[in-house]
């Protein structure tokens, strides 16, 4: 029988230091298929402008979209899950003249309150922004999964005291939150996989960088954090890798013997 191996993408699979997948990242994954199912476990929508090319790339076997609030496996949607139009509501209000930006993107177009906190992130992180900012009210009539958080500490600690409905687990560059509702995780999304495929979680192995990634590392049979991973994710996870440009993910399959070299 078949185990699942599950990889986050950002910084786990994609170094932001350049954008591209380690080549042993990629030969890893390739050796993987052979004995394991491979999940895409991410806070990412696939299914938009942005990111459908790492589908295409990792030819995953199931995909836990937007922090296990949307999943799939072998094309077949398992679950969705999306906001109460009321909480929506309540949050782009309580956003609104607040020193940080809160919304989505969908496809190519970016929903945000005060999105010049988004421009001033992406300058700084990548030196430019080519966003197609729309009125964020708009998400009143769309299917609203997720939100994102872009701003400093103190606001984030602002909308969790806010919010006791939702958590907001940091990016790991500490710019930005993922907005999810409580009950909802990475490591729910792969309960629903394991039970399409008709396996216990005992037989996963997932890898993972970020507070995210908390719960699935937890919940997995092993937990593999990478080495650039935050520190609070590495105290629970059962293997700690090396970072993911020291050939992480390579190094983990080998030592757990999850591929021979």
């Amino acid at each position: 029988m078949k185990g699942i191996v599950s990889f986050d993408i950002d910084m786990t699979l994609l170094n932001h230091a350049d954008y591209k997948v380690p080549d042993s990242a990629m030969r890893a994954l390739d050796l993987l298929r052979r004995n394991y199912y491979i999940v895409l476990a991410t806070g990412r929508d696939l299914d938009t402008n942005y990111s459908a090319g790492y589908r295409e790339m990792f030819c995953p076997d199931a995909i836990i979209h937007l922090n296990g609030t949307k999943v799939e496996a072998e094309g077949k949607e398992l679950y969705t899950h999306l906001m109460a139009k009321e909480l929506v509501e309540r949050i782009l209000r309580f956003a609104e003249g607040k020193s940080f930006a809160v919304g989505l993107t969908a496809g190519a177009e970016d929903f945000f309150v005060n999105p010049e906190y988004v421009t001033i992130h992406d300058m700084r992180r990548w030196g430019r922004s080519d966003r197609s900012f729309r009125d964020p009210w708009k998400l009143m009539d769309m299917d609203v999964r997720t939100m994102t958080y872009i701003g400093r500490e103190e606001g984030r600690q602002l909308v969790v005291e806010a919010f006791p409905e939702l958590k907001l687990p940091p990016f790991s560059s500490r710019e930005g939150a993922d907005m999810i509702e409580n009950g909802s995780s990475k490591a729910e999304g792969l309960k629903k996989v394991c039970a399409y495929f008709g396996m216990p979680m005992e037989c996963t192995i997932a890898f993972g960088d970020s507070m995210n990634d908390m719960e699935i590392i937890e919940a997995a049979g092993v937990g593999v954090a990478m080495g650039n991973a935050d520190e609070d994710l590495k105290k629970v996870a059962n293997y700690v890798t090396t970072p993911i440009d020291k050939d992480g993910i390579w190094n983990a399959c080998v030592k757990l013997g999850l591929i021979v070299p």
